[in-house]
């Protein structure tokens, strides 16, 4: 089986989260993607806003009907910042049979020689990369066994951290997350003000 893996933050999960992963399944030709939130990000200074249990409760009910997808907790149960490395490694051993995809942006393209023992990486797992239609991002050179496939990703100029702030001016995500998403968020008063007055 040909098995895609998404990792992010997902604080929350929004619409170009699932655009970017029905892209890369359809276009890559994969049998199965899981969505992989992260623990805690290496490359990103922000602390999450909200616990590894929220986040996988909202990527569950984004795609609780999809059978295409599926979310797994590795990192989450692994804790620590989120090391791809140390991830693939457990997937290898998990998926033993199965030819394994990282799913990346074409900004992470650029920065693959900064990652964590990025040779050993690139011999375990092969890339997807999202790239905008028409623009192809150059990938970091000088990475034997780097196996990457570019799939023309749909671009949705949204972001978690516009959702977040829309939380706290009391706007809606309505159109940005899914229905059961938006719900969640609200019931479980998510995101609040920072900064109360």
């Amino acid at each position: 089986m040909k098995i895609g893996f998404l990792g992010g933050s997902f604080d929350p999960i929004h619409f170009g989260h699932l655009l970017a992963a029905q892209d890369a399944y359809e276009q890559a030709g994969l049998d199965k993607l899981y969505f992989m939130p992260v623990a805690r990000p290496p490359l990103k200074e922000r602390r999450l806003a909200t616990s590894g249990s929220d986040r996988i409760e909202m990527i569950r009910l984004a795609i609780e009907w999809d059978k295409r997808f599926d979310v797994r907790d590795d990192e989450l149960v692994r804790g620590g910042v989120s090391y791809t490395i140390d991830t693939v490694r457990g997937l290898v051993a998990g998926f033993p049979n199965d030819r394994l995809f990282w799913i990346i942006g074409g900004d992470q393209a650029r920065q693959l020689q900064s990652w964590e023992r990025i040779g050993e990486l690139a011999g375990l797992v092969e890339f997807i990369v999202l790239d905008r239609p028409g623009h192809d991002e150059p990938v970091a050179a000088g990475i034997p066994e780097l196996r990457i496939h570019r799939v023309a990703s749909h671009r949705i100029e949204v972001s978690s951290t516009e959702l977040r702030e829309r939380v706290q001016r009391g706007l809606s995500l309505h159109y940005f997350v899914p229905l059961a998403v938006n719900r969640y968020i609200a019931e479980h008063r998510l995101y609040p003000d920072s900064n109360p007055e």
